[in-house]
């Protein structure tokens, strides 16, 4: 074999190994594809369901569970016991004729120990939506939050909104005789606004 010769079967293995070499690599790079995405989704899902487990202090909470709690009618107390008057949810959860809500709850707390808590909109959820809580798991309570079907039609978007309107605003100043909720409003509506960022995704368990 002549000097020529070698130099070209030299340059054939070279390019069959690039040509190997390069099949390799763009197969590596098919097959990392859905798996790069995955990767990125689960990141996101994790950080939301970890986010909506940071809410729960406060969802779980009397100040919210007493206007979230099973049966038709509000709550009170840090035993969430029934409410001493009698008063029912009514036909669009501001009571009914002679014990509506507005009687007693103002838009701010009336001053002293045990007297009515206040603030704008004070209310149940209507009978329609009554967005009952007490007893869901913690998936089932992500889920029944964010479905328009069972929250009154709130988008992600209204429900961040609705976390910080007044009337829940109200659970971190409830009144004298009342405990707040246990955390930070601005470490809840972090959380909150995190959970509705990265997909407002629910924990598993």
């Amino acid at each position: 074999m002549n000097r020529a010769s070698g130099v070209r079967m030299v340059l054939r293995k070279a390019g069959h190994a690039m040509i190997v070499w390069m099949s390799t690599f763009a197969l590596a790079q098919v097959n990392a594809g859905p798996k790069t995405f995955l990767d990125t989704s689960t990141k996101h899902d994790v950080a939301a369901a970890r986010a909506f487990e940071t809410m729960l202090p406060v969802l779980r909470h009397p100040r919210c569970m007493n206007c979230h709690s099973k049966g038709d009618f509000p709550r009170q107390g840090n035993d969430t016991h029934p409410h001493f008057m009698n008063v029912r949810r009514g036909p669009a959860g501001e009571g009914v004729a002679g014990v509506k809500c507005s009687a007693c709850h103002q838009e701010r707390n009336l001053d002293g120990p045990h007297l009515p808590p206040g603030a704008p909109d004070w209310r149940l959820p209507s009978p329609d939506k009554p967005m009952i809580w007490e007893g869901l798991t913690n998936r089932q309570l992500c889920e029944l939050i964010k479905d328009p079907k069972q929250n009154g039609g709130h988008t992600i978007e209204q429900t961040v909104e609705h976390m910080e309107s007044p009337l829940v605003q109200w659970g971190w100043k409830p009144g004298g005789g009342r405990d707040p909720v246990p955390m930070s409003q601005q470490d809840f509506m972090g959380a909150v606004k995190q959970w509705a960022t990265n997909g407002a995704v629910c924990p598993e368990r």
